[in-house]
């Protein structure tokens, strides 16, 4: 057998044993091929795809109408209150309350004829709860409605029913004890805590400065407002820089402060890949990019920007889809930048990103032909030192 084709088989033997032998290489667990070679069942979809429609969308100009038009969560519009002068507090179950009736002279129902030395004229009743069915009782008057009602009102009744026994009454009531005007803040404040409205009108900033103010980063912050069954929350720096979000409490309020940190992944061919805090209020895709250390010279496709997103079905329709084939009321989206055309760049800076966005730079076509080619590179290098280090392996026997 002739030299050469004793070297043309042993390169093909060292071949067969570089491939093989890659099962011997150190590697941090099993493979796919062993975790699936070893399971019991197998559950795939047809072609071993995810199964998962979605809707493939191009940033530009008309898409980015949309999303100037996106509707916003408002507190004045959801409760009003925002503007003009606080609003009346009403009496409520649990209040203690004091009432003072004044007649025009003495010999009346509650002044005497021989009144004396009295300090005035009037009389001031022992102090008293408003009980569970919201009222309170005035001799001669009766049980009068309080709950709900303002000061105002509940003088104004006393004043009637005793219009006909007392002369020319008027009442006025003062609250002692104030145990119904309270509002609930919690959530991440400094201090969770219930606190009292007054008459003056407390905002809902004030509440949560006197809760201790914010334990948490205002851009990620978010408030939102429970009252009698309905709920709003707007983002802290809205409530900051719109005086009219900044709305009057009412009794029974519940302000519930909540941080969400917003992050998006970036994935690909970007200078950082995981998981990116926003750390502003508004952030765009162009300024999401800069975050994820922009796209690599040496691997990525300009022409190839992704972000992965759930849209709302209408939202989705409104771009021409046909979304009857989709279930839920969220559809996936991917929208695609071209960042070859000089003027997507401008595009990129109106695009919002959203919470738990996905970004993925998809790496440029001649970088995977570079990989095959580095790999074929590397397999006819290790073939053609083969006779070498046959021959080498030869000369060393010898020389024992």
């Amino acid at each position: 057998m002739s030299k050469n084709r004793i070297l043309g088989r042993v390169s093909i033997v060292a071949m067969t044993a570089l491939f093989v032998g890659c099962a011997a290489l150190p590697r941090s667990g099993p493979d796919d091929g062993a975790i699936a070679g070893g399971a019991k069942v197998v559950v795939s979809g047809p072609d071993k795809k995810v199964g998962i429609d979605y809707v493939l969308v191009d940033i530009n100009k008309n898409i980015l109408a949309y999303f100037d038009t996106a509707p916003s969560t408002t507190l004045a519009q959801g409760f009003g209150g925002g503007k003009g002068p606080a609003p009346d507090l009403p009496l409520g179950v649990g209040d203690v309350v004091s009432v003072a009736i004044f007649e025009a002279q003495s010999g009346g129902l509650f002044i005497p004829a021989d009144a004396g030395s009295r300090p005035g004229n009037y009389v001031t009743l022992p102090n008293q709860t408003v009980d569970h069915d919201g009222n309170i009782s005035v001799p001669y008057a009766g049980r009068v409605r309080a709950a709900g009602r303002t000061i105002a009102e509940v003088q104004s009744d006393i004043e009637d029913a005793l219009a006909n026994r007392a002369i020319e009454p008027q009442v006025v009531i003062t609250t002692v004890t104030d145990r119904a005007n309270l509002v609930s803040v919690l959530g991440d404040v400094n201090s969770p805590a219930k606190i009292q409205i007054t008459a003056a009108g407390e905002r809902i900033l004030d509440a949560i400065a006197e809760a201790g103010g914010l334990s948490t980063p205002g851009v990620e912050t978010y408030v939102t407002l429970q009252r009698r069954g309905r709920t709003a929350t707007v983002l802290f720096d809205k409530l900051v820089k719109t005086p009219s979000e900044n709305i009057f409490l009412a009794p029974g309020d519940t302000v519930y402060v909540n941080r969400e940190r917003r992050t998006f992944l970036a994935f690909g061919a970007s200078g950082a890949s995981g998981r990116i805090d926003f750390e502003d209020s508004d952030l765009t895709l162009g300024e999401a990019l800069g975050k994820a250390g922009g796209l690599l010279d040496n691997r990525a496709d300009p022409s190839q920007v992704f972000v992965y997103r759930m849209e709302p079905r209408d939202l989705v329709q409104k771009f021409g889809v046909d979304v009857s084939k989709m279930s839920g009321k969220e559809v996936p989206v991917i929208y695609k930048a071209n960042l070859r055309d000089p003027a997507a760049f401008f595009a990129t800076q109106k695009f919002a990103m959203r919470d738990k966005d996905i970004l993925y730079i998809s790496n440029a076509k001649s970088v995977e032909l570079t990989k095959l080619l580095s790999i074929i590179n590397d397999v006819s290098t290790t073939t053609s030192g083969v006779p070498v280090d046959a021959l080498a392996a030869k000369n060393a026997i010898r020389g024992f």
